[in-house]
């Protein structure tokens, strides 16, 4: 029987140089002329959940503690804890392997219903401005922390990982899978003055080594 294979809704229109195959889905590490920034990559073969129960204290994902307050997060060892609202949070796993999914009926796998991509270095915030009317650089939101709302006109949950004006700045987003050609489309457009482009796994995680834990700010 033929294997069957996982797909990323995001397609970039540049060579792949090196990937991999991961729990059945192809992974690119790095394409060709990445550049030395910013950088747009595609993390949506990265295992993402939803949990949703009216006490959400008593989990605790990957030993991790779910933020009591909503648009707070944890990032610990490549686990990124995002708090929602009063009875939802979601996980997303930013290192190249995770857990299973726990047994819980509170827990629910949205990897394949959603893009997920990473918007990291130089001029990130001249980028987003013309995409967002969410302010990732508002006063007393120490990174990382979570806005949900448009990005490019589609509802979105956003994750501010580092609010610095240099090369650590960087937030990765989710939205439906069906936007996600779009998404990809828009945000390489607005950020194409800037030198945008494509970026693999690589580039994503060498960043991310390079955060302070916790997250980076200004």
């Amino acid at each position: 029987m033929a294997e069957i294979f996982r797909q990323s809704p995001v397609a970039f229109e540049v060579p792949a140089l090196k990937t991999e195959t991961r729990d059945r889905w192809p992974v690119v590490l790095r394409y060709a002329d990445e550049g030395s920034g910013p950088h747009l990559a595609d993390l949506s073969h990265l295992p993402r959940w939803d949990i949703q129960d009216k006490n959400l204290a008593r989990f605790a994902p990957c030993d991790l503690e779910i933020p009591e307050t909503p648009g707070s997060c944890t990032l610990k060892n490549g686990v990124l804890v995002n708090r929602m609202n009063r009875s939802q949070a979601a996980v997303w796993h930013l290192a190249p392997t995770a857990p299973a999914l726990p047994e819980q009926s509170a827990y629910t796998d949205v990897t394949e219903s959603a893009a997920c991509l990473a918007l990291i270095g130089p001029h990130l915030f001249s980028i987003t401005e013309k995409l967002t009317p969410l302010d990732f650089l508002a006063p007393g939101q120490p990174p990382p922390f979570l806005l949900q709302g448009p990005f490019s006109r589609v509802p979105c949950q956003i994750v501010a990982l580092a609010v610095e004006d240099g090369a650590a700045g960087g937030v990765v987003l989710t939205c439906s899978r069906g936007y996600a050609a779009d998404m990809a489309a828009a945000i390489l457009n607005a950020g194409e003055e800037f030198g945008l482009r494509p970026a693999g796994e690589k580039a994503f995680r060498q960043w991310l080594e390079k955060l302070p834990a916790g997250g980076a700010g200004t």
